[in-house]
């Protein structure tokens, strides 16, 4: 007989439970003196070499091809970094009723952030939508997103990036872009071996991401950072992330029709302009954000959840809705439980059933 699987809408990302767990560790057994500034140097080795290999995988080619779906990708690109951001601003209203103000500097930096791949690829898969268009709409998000996250967060957030704007600037410039257009030049000679090695590159991304997160929460624990959030302000920062993600949801999908977008773009619009990719975000706040990093992404890791959760259940409703109009049938649908982020970088145009 065989063993119930889990319920299709609750999506379980593995990923995350390491992520909690990483800070679980951090919070019992933190980096500390010597330890921590070892543990910060080789932090700072892991995000270049991330966006070394975003720069190495991203095909430059495929994304000026898909110019020519521009005004989508403008939509796309007009919710991830205009819409976000006001509506992060907004939540300074908030402040400090609901959210104390490094939970809303957490929630604005998560609004700058660039947005998911993977995900909205297998999402707008499973709704029945433009799946090429949400790939090019990802890959130029996470693209416009190393020059424009740092660029929007040290505007935004002055003062709470451990340094002038143009000290996080330059940070950026060294740490994220120089590594980034390095991968992207030796890419001719890197493909072979990427595409030979991919599982093993993949291990190394999500490694790398694991021990930047460990750095960041262990200098939050010496920093004594974590006693100033209660569990009353937890629930009220995850009631703003339910309403932000609902906006935008509404705003993304009620917005392309207004615009003239059919149903497969409004799809592909709905699934790559409301969410947020955790894998570009960590890495950006480490440099960022220092010993406030830890804090910071906070919202941001909260978010990442509930995105998949909702946008789990919406796909599915979106695919029974294309059947019952005579839409052509899925193929095959990704389970809602195995939908996860493994990096920024480019994927494969058809997400893997798994």
């Amino acid at each position: 007989m065989r063993r119930p699987s889990p319920p299709s809408w609750l999506p379980l990302d593995p990923y995350v439970l390491a992520l909690l767990g990483t800070v679980g560790l951090a919070a019992l057994f933190p980096a500390r003196g010597a330890g921590a500034t070892v543990a910060q140097g080789v932090a700072t080795g892991a995000v270049a070499l991330l966006f070394f290999l975003y720069g190495a995988r991203l095909s430059t080619r495929e994304a000026l091809d898909g110019l020519r779906h521009w005004r989508l990708h403008l939509t796309v690109l007009t919710c991830t970094f205009v819409v976000f951001p006001v509506l992060g601003l907004a939540a300074r209203a908030l402040v400090p009723s609901v959210l104390t103000p490094p939970l809303h500097s957490g929630l604005l930096f998560l609004c700058v952030v660039p947005s998911t791949i993977q995900s909205s690829i297998a999402f707008t898969s499973i709704a029945r939508g433009n799946v090429p268009a949400a790939i090019c709409a990802g890959s130029f998000s996470s693209l416009a997103g190393i020059v424009l996250t740092p660029l929007l967060a040290a505007g935004l957030l002055a003062g709470g990036t451990g340094g002038s704007s143009s000290g996080s600037v330059l940070k950026i410039a060294l740490q994220l872009l120089l590594p980034f257009l390095l991968g992207q030049l030796l890419r001719p000679r890197l493909g072979g071996f990427l595409v030979r090695h991919k599982a093993v590159l993949g291990y190394v991304d999500r490694g790398s991401i694991l021990f930047v997160v460990y750095t960041a929460f262990s200098a939050g624990m010496a920093a004594g950072i974590w006693h100033r959030v209660s569990a009353g302000r937890l629930g009220g920062l995850l009631a703003v992330e339910a309403v932000l993600l609902a906006v935008m949801l509404l705003v993304t999908w009620y917005g392309a029709k207004r615009l003239g977008f059919g149903r497969a773009d409004r799809i592909a619009i709905q699934f790559a302009g409301s969410k947020k990719s955790l894998a570009a975000g960590l890495p950006m706040a480490s440099v960022l954000f220092g010993a406030q990093a830890s804090l910071v992404v906070l919202p941001l890791m909260l978010f990442h959840q509930m995105q998949l959760m909702v946008c789990a259940v919406l796909a599915r409703r979106r695919a029974r809705d294309a059947g019952a109009a005579g839409g052509v049938p899925a193929e095959a649908e990704l389970p809602a439980g195995r939908v996860a982020e493994v990096s920024p970088g480019p994927q494969h145009p058809e997400p893997r059933a798994r």
